[in-house]
């Protein structure tokens, strides 16, 4: 059962990752790269360390995708596309 959970959050992993590199919108990869985050704290967890996992969805999907989507909605376009 634990195995079936592990390729689970992989292949959610390496879905997130392809999605945040390959989209155009940079807040659409701010809050992928949060979900990428989330999975790696939750594999953390699965894995038994819990504390680096509750670290990492604070810090990494927490604090950090904050972070990007408050500074995205900061800047602005200057052109016209």
């Amino acid at each position: 059962m634990n195995t079936f959970i592990e390729f689970l959050l992989y292949a959610f992993l390496v879905v997130s990752a392809l999605i945040a590199i390959n989209v155009k919108d940079l807040l659409a990869a701010a809050v992928t790269t949060s979900v990428f985050s989330f999975v790696i704290a939750l594999l953390f967890i699965e894995m038994g360390a819990v504390d680096v996992g509750f670290t990492e969805a604070v810090v990494g999907a927490g604090v950090l995708g904050v972070y990007f989507i408050a500074m995205i909605l900061r800047t602005t376009r200057r052109t016209d596309d």
